[in-house]
């Protein structure tokens, strides 16, 4: 191989497209591989200029870039990092790899080009990325459906968590009932049963003032017993979705005196409701809620409050709300049992001795949130209590 015949021979049959071009790109030899690699016939290339090898697009700039190369000649790969293509006699493209070697001799100056077609590599790589993109979309939508499925059991996890809860405070909800009911429904029944008897007995003494004493007691215990029972169907109805909000138009001032004097009948000796009402009359709301709010708060007020003592209500209504107040000067609510004041039969410690199921306030909160309003109050121990109730004004049809 070191001899001319050789070098000759390593030319003329090496696999790699061959060619050597001098200062200006002027093709001063090629072989067969890269004549057949361009499409070209035997020396048909020789003579010619490189830039009929390279496709239009890059030709302008590639007389630039051999200059350069010139300049400062040395071994190395062209276009290192950028995709290189050479153009064919038939107009068609294909992707290359070019290794350049400068040589000088008395001549001038040449550059030996040794040229690899890539293109089935290329078509390889290309279909790896594509093969690669199509498995990292495949990866993402089994993904995207595992995040589904995840989300789908949490959803569920929370749903039966939610149910659990549910199932629990029914529990708990029937287990007070019954403790509750047990003792609330008790003490009237047992009052009534023995209120009964005395009446039978004074009657018969022509005592009259004594009986009707204890027919008043029958009446009181028949009304607690109403209560209670009203209290409940009005957590089931709560609890079973079956209370509508159907508001019609009412005259606040109209509806509220009606609902005071009839709350006037039960008062305690001595006690009195006062009204007041500022504004204007007209509001939207559903009179069988707006009712059972009321009549809880005022009856509440009437019961923890003493005799000879008053009983503020208040109402006004402008152009953006509608504001209710009850207020009493009863034995108020203990600082610390504040915080519980609207839960399910929570009784403060301070009333254990009246009646009452201890769901009154719960209901009135409910009511009050399906008007989109809300309820806060002020209270000091043995000093008494106000609810304040702001509703939306435009809470109608």
């Amino acid at each position: 191989m070191e001899s001319k015949e050789g070098v000759e021979a390593l030319f003329l049959y090496a696999a790699e497209g061959i060619l050597i071009a001098d200062e200006r790109g002027v093709i001063k030899r090629i072989n067969p591989s890269a004549e057949k690699l361009f499409g070209y016939e035997p020396n048909e290339l020789e003579g010619k200029s490189l830039e009929l090898l390279v496709p239009k697009r890059f030709s302008g700039s590639h007389a630039g870039h051999r200059d350069r190369y010139n300049a400062n000649p040395h071994a190395r790969k062209m276009g290192q990092g950028i995709e290189l293509f050479g153009l064919r006699k038939d107009g068609s493209e294909i992707a290359v790899e070019i290794s350049l070697s400068p040589y000088a001799t008395p001549e001038g100056k040449f550059t030996i080009a040794f040229i690899v077609d890539i293109t089935q590599r290329k078509q390889i790589d290309e279909k790896l990325q594509h093969y690669s993109h199509e498995l990292e979309m495949q990866v993402r939508n089994r993904t995207m459906i595992l995040e589904e499925a995840i989300q789908e059991l949490e959803k569920t996890k929370q749903d039966l968590h939610m149910a659990l809860e549910k199932e629990r405070e029914l529990n708990e909800l029937k287990s007070r009932f019954v403790s509750m009911a047990s003792h609330e429904f008790r003490t009237p029944l047992a009052t009534i049963k023995s209120s009964l008897s005395l009446v039978k007995k004074y009657g018969e003494l022509n005592d009259s003032e004594k009986q009707d004493k204890h027919i008043s007691k029958i009446k009181s215990s028949i009304s607690n017993l109403t209560d209670i029972l009203n209290d409940f169907l009005s957590v089931s109805q709560l609890e079973e979705g079956k209370v509508s909000n159907l508001s019609e138009e009412l005259n606040l001032p109209e509806y509220l005196s009606e609902i005071t004097a009839e709350l006037q009948t039960i008062c305690k000796t001595g006690q009195k409701i006062n009204y007041i009402h500022e504004g204007q009359n007209i509001v939207y709301f559903d009179q069988k809620l707006l009712r059972n709010i009321l009549f809880n708060l005022i009856s509440n007020a009437i019961k923890f409050s003493n005799e000879d003592s008053v009983i503020d209500v208040y109402s006004s209504v402008n152009s953006t709300e509608t504001v209710l107040k009850v207020s009493d000067h009863g034995i108020g609510i203990a600082k610390q049992d504040q915080v519980h004041l609207f839960e399910r039969f929570f009784r403060g410690r301070n009333v254990t001795h009246i009646q009452g199921t201890g769901l009154g306030l719960n209901i009135v909160a409910r009511y009050v949130e399906m008007l989109n309003g809300n309820i806060k109050f002020e209270s000091e121990e043995n000093k008494g209590t106000t609810f304040t109730i702001t509703l939306p004004y435009y809470n109608q049809k």
